[in-house]
């Protein structure tokens, strides 16, 4: 029926939207907005009516929540860095029964999740910087997905996002793109330190940390990367402690798969972390039951699970 038909790892850095204003920023960001283009163009290409997008600035405690609003529009501005983001424009269509079906089927495998239709919830910037980028004609749907998880196990964010996929391949008729909007590392600069570190990553350590992981991306090696994944998202800061990875991993087949991802934007540093836009390519899945690799992603999770 339906098909999930792009996968990818991006960044919603906030001076992607400081790079477009006149002043010292200006222009900074274009490599990172030209990623999200160039994803926009290939979703096109390949006829996805929806976004689904795993946000890490979506804070929840209890339960796995969707945002599947008819409609979205305001005007935003970000308690977290005003002076980065502020009085932002965004509008876009929703896709209700696509937020419905995903909730119906990640319930059904035993995933605690909720739909949301009918609210006045407005995206976080996790979602709403993706979109100012890829959906500026409003092109497409969008679903935002809550994954700044702090009291969840990322063998069930892993489990989310299989059960997605199999929404959407067995009971949705559309084409669908999966984003899992968050940053490799995520230590921000000291306070004080910001500006100095504009354009580099916090630590040598955490630089070192993200090139070899990145290195295992590039490569396939999604088994070790898995494996290691928890003590990666706490020891690199990872945002969201990459719940937003795990859900992406765990729709492609988490360590049974064996694709090499393709780096969009190449990695850079912005105040202190981390960032890249990446295309995780989307190999096929068979049978409707969870592969042993995603059921058994509880083994060492459980250690470190939490912000």
């Amino acid at each position: 029926m339906g098909q999930l038909a792009l996968a990818a790892k991006i960044t919603h850095v906030p001076s992607m939207y400081l790079s477009e204003l006149p002043g010292p920023r200006l222009g900074t960001r274009q490599d990172a907005i030209d990623g999200h283009l160039e994803i926009s163009r290939r979703c096109r290409a390949l006829g996805v009516d929806t976004l689904v997008v795993f946000d890490t600035h979506w804070l929840v405690n209890a339960s796995y929540h969707i945002n599947c609003a008819a409609h979205f529009k305001g005007t935003y501005t970000s308690n977290e860095l005003p002076h980065f983001i502020s009085n932002m424009a965004y509008e876009s269509p929703g896709n209700p029964e696509l937020g419905h079906l995903l909730a119906q089927v990640c319930n059904a495998h035993g995933v605690d999740t909720l739909a949301h239709d009918a609210t006045t919830l407005a995206p976080e910037y996790g979602t709403l910087v993706p979109l100012r980028y890829m959906n500026a004609d409003q092109h497409f749907k969008v679903v935002s997905v809550s994954a700044l998880c702090m009291a969840h196990y990322l063998d069930d964010s892993a489990r989310l996002g299989w059960a997605m996929r199999q929404a959407v391949e067995q009971h949705y008729a559309g084409k669908v793109a999966f984003l899992a909007s968050g940053s490799l590392s995520h230590r921000f600069a000291q306070n004080g330190l910001a500006p100095e570190y504009a354009f580099k990553i916090w630590s040598p350590f955490l630089e070192q940390l993200d090139q070899r992981v990145l290195q295992m991306w590039q490569t396939a090696q999604w088994s070790e990367f898995c494996a290691m994944l928890p003590e990666y998202a706490s020891k690199g800061h990872g945002e969201g402690f990459m719940h937003d990875t795990a859900m992406l991993l765990g729709a492609l087949g988490w360590s049974d798969y064996d694709a090499p991802a393709e780096i969009i934007t190449p990695y850079f540093g912005a105040s202190g972390t981390g960032q890249l836009n990446a295309v995780l390519p989307v190999t096929p899945q068979t049978g409707q039951h969870i592969p042993s690799a995603v059921a058994s992603a509880t083994q060492g999770f459980q250690a470190v699970h939490r912000l």
